[in-house]
């Protein structure tokens, strides 16, 4: 299936949102004093996080590169 150039740009710029805004958003979650216990853990707070921008950015990173593979055919 062919799109029209237009749609693969949306999907690239996606994609690139991704793993432009969650790493910052880590970076706030990462220095919130819900990360780590008094002894300095991980708490599921930031396991969660963590997870959660994991999968946003294997998803954006795949969401960029379907962008970029369809522009180039």
């Amino acid at each position: 299936m062919k799109l029209a150039a237009g749609l693969y740009i949306v999907l690239i710029v996606a994609g690139a949102w991704s793993l432009i805004v969650w790493p910052q958003f880590l970076r706030r979650v990462m220095a919130d004093s819900r990360a780590r216990d008094a002894n300095g853990k991980a708490t599921k707070f930031l396991t969660v996080h963590v997870v959660l921008v994991t999968i946003s950015m294997v998803l954006g990173l795949a969401t960029a590169v379907i962008g970029i593979a369809g522009l180039l055919t």
